[in-house]
C-alpha cells in the first residue's frame, strides 16, 4: 500500500531510539563513576537534572526563538498545569530513588525491578477505567510479578555473585510507582508541546533535588564539582549528551514511529545497563535473575503490544491521547 511507510523508511528512526535507549543505559555505571569521585547521589540528580533542563531551552530558544519558549505552558489552562506539576515531582521522585538504588544494588537488578512499571501502569490505567484489562494485560502483569521473584530469588541463591540489597530493590520498585504516576499524569497536560513539558520537568526536578540535597547533605554536597574539574565535565556531559540529547531523540522516535513503537525499542535500555554493569562492574546475574529480566521485559512488550491493539479511532473518541509506556523524560 503506497500511504503505509516501509522498513526501509522507518530505520533511521528506529535507529534514534535505540541510540536514545542506549545513552540513557550509560547512567547506572556513569552515577557509580560520579559516586567514586564524591559525588552525593542527590546532588547528582540535582546536576544532572539542571544540565538537561540547561540543554534543552537552548535548542528550543535556538529552534523558535525566546518569546516562544513557554508560549505553551502560559497558554495552558490550570487544570493542566496541575498535572504537569504532579509529572515534575514525579520524575523527580523516579531519579532521586533510582539513583540511590543503582549506589546500593546491582545496577541490572534495580532497572529490573524498574522496568516493572508498564505493568504497573496497567494495572493503574485499569482501575482508572481508562483501559480494559484484558487477558493480554493480565498476563502482562503476571509475567512482571513472576520476572521480580526470579529476579530476588537469584540473588538469594548459594554461590550468586550479586547481593540483593533490600533497600536498593524498594527504591528501585519506588522508581517504578513514581514512572506508573508520570505516564498516568502525562494525559493531563497532552496539549502542552512536549519539548516545553521536558524542559519544565527537568528543571523542576532539579529544584526538588537541590532541596532534598541540601536537607540531607547539605549545601556542600552540591559544591563538590566545583573543586573537582574531573567531575565538573563528567556532571555537564553527562547533562547535555545523556539526559538533554537522548530525551529529544525519543521525542523524535514517537512522533515518526508513534509511542507504542517507540516505547517497545526502549527496553533496549535496561539490555545496555545490564551489558556495561557486567563489562565495567563485573556484575554478573545468574541464570535464574536472566531468566527473570527476560520475563520481566516480556512483560513490558505486552503491555505495549495490548496498547497497540487498541483502536485509535476509540481513544480519540474517549478523548484519550496515545501515550507511550517509556522512561520519564531524561531519566532514569
Amino acid at each position: 500500500m503506497s500511504g503505509m511507510p516501509d522498513a526501509r523508511s522507518q530505520l533511521p528512526a528506529v535507529l534514534i531510539v535505540v541510540t536514545a535507549a542506549s545513552l540513557f543505559g550509560t547512567l547506572g555505571i556513569l552515577s557509580r563513576a560520579a559516586d567514586d569521585l564524591g559525588l552525593h547521589p542527590f546532588a547528582w540528580v540535582a546536576w544532572r537534572a539542571g544540565m538537561g533542563a540547561l540543554g534543552l531551552w537552548v535548542v528550543i530558544a535556538n529552534r523558535r526563538g525566546l518569546r516562544s519558549m513557554l508560549a505553551g505552558i502560559r497558554a495552558a489552562t490550570p487544570v493542566e498545569r496541575r498535572w504537569l506539576l504532579v509529572a515534575v515531582v514525579a520524575s523527580a521522585g523516579l531519579n532521586l530513588s533510582i539513583f540511590v538504588a543503582f549506589q546500593r544494588t546491582a545496577i541490572a537488578l534495580a532497572l529490573l525491578g524498574f522496568y516493572t512499571y508498564p505493568a504497573m501502569v496497567t494495572l493503574v490505567t485499569a482501575a482508572l477505567g481508562h483501559e480494559r484489562l484484558d487477558r493480554m494485560r493480565v498476563a502482562a502483569l503476571a509475567l512482571a510479578v513472576a520476572g521480580m521473584v526470579a529476579v530476588v530469588a537469584g540473588g538469594l541463591t548459594p554461590g550468586s555473585t550479586v547481593a540483593i540489597d533490600v533497600l536498593g530493590i524498594a527504591l528501585s520498585l519506588v522508581a517504578a510507582l513514581c514512572q506508573t504516576v508520570f505516564v498516568v499524569a502525562n494525559r493531563g497536560y497532552a496539549s502542552i508541546r512536549n519539548e516545553e513539558a521536558m524542559g519544565v520537568i527537568l528543571g523542576g526536578s532539579m529544584l526538588i533535588a537541590i532541596a532534598v540535597t541540601v536537607l540531607t547533605a547539605g549545601v556542600g554536597a552540591l559544591l563538590v564539582p566545583f573543586g573537582n574539574p574531573g567531575l565538573l565535565a563528567l556532571l555537564v556531559g553527562v547533562g547535555l549528551f545523556v539526559a538533554a540529547l537522548p530525551s529529544f531523540m525519543f521525542l523524535t522516535g514517537i512522533r515518526r514511529l508513534g509511542p507504542v513503537r517507540a516505547g517497545i525499542l526502549m527496553l533496549f535500555e535496561p539490555l545496555v545497563g545490564a551489558a556495561l554493569a557486567a563489562l565495567v562492574l563485573h556484575e554478573d546475574l545468574t541464570t535464574l535473575q536472566l531468566a527473570g529480566g527476560a520475563t520481566i521485559l516480556a512483560a513490558a512488550v505486552l503491555v505495549q503490544r495490548a496498547r497497540a491493539a487498541v483502536p485509535r479511532a476509540d481513544a480519540a473518541l474517549r478523548g484519550e491521547p496515545e501515550i507511550a509506556v517509556a522512561p520519564a523524560p531524561g531519566g532514569p
